[in-house]
């Protein structure tokens, strides 16, 4: 199994910049997918950015110039930096894997860190 720990978030203004970072632990069998999905109030989880072990990005077609997504090899974490923060960017941010070994598939999920952006 894996475990996912999402960390960084917090209170920011308005136009505001923010790093959130997931750290993972345990074994990945096989080619996977790393991605960033948000929650807001009231509202259904979205995606907002994925990574994949080639390093091939995808982005959510709104937010694409605001958020890059990264993966640190030293610290062992995917990041995502968000730039020119807007109140409609508060949510809680999640960490997905989806290891796509043939043998042991498999998706995992992080427990989620809020982000809230208000004055």
């Amino acid at each position: 199994q894996v475990q996912l720990v999402e960390s960084g978030g917090g209170l920011v203004q308005p136009g505001g910049s923010l790093s959130l970072s997931c750290t993972p632990s345990g074994t990945i069998f096989g080619s996977y997918v790393m991605a960033w999905y948000r929650q807001g109030p009231g509202k259904q989880r979205e995606f907002v950015a994925s990574i994949r072990s080639d390093g091939s990005t995808t982005y959510s077609d709104s937010l694409k110039g605001r958020f890059t997504i990264s993966r640190d090899n030293v610290k062992n974490t995917m990041d995502l930096r968000m730039t020119s923060l807007k109140p409609e960017d508060t949510a809680i941010y999640y960490c997905n894997l989806k290891d796509q070994s043939e043998l042991r598939p498999n998706d995992f999920w992080g427990q989620g860190t809020q982000v809230t952006v208000s004055s």
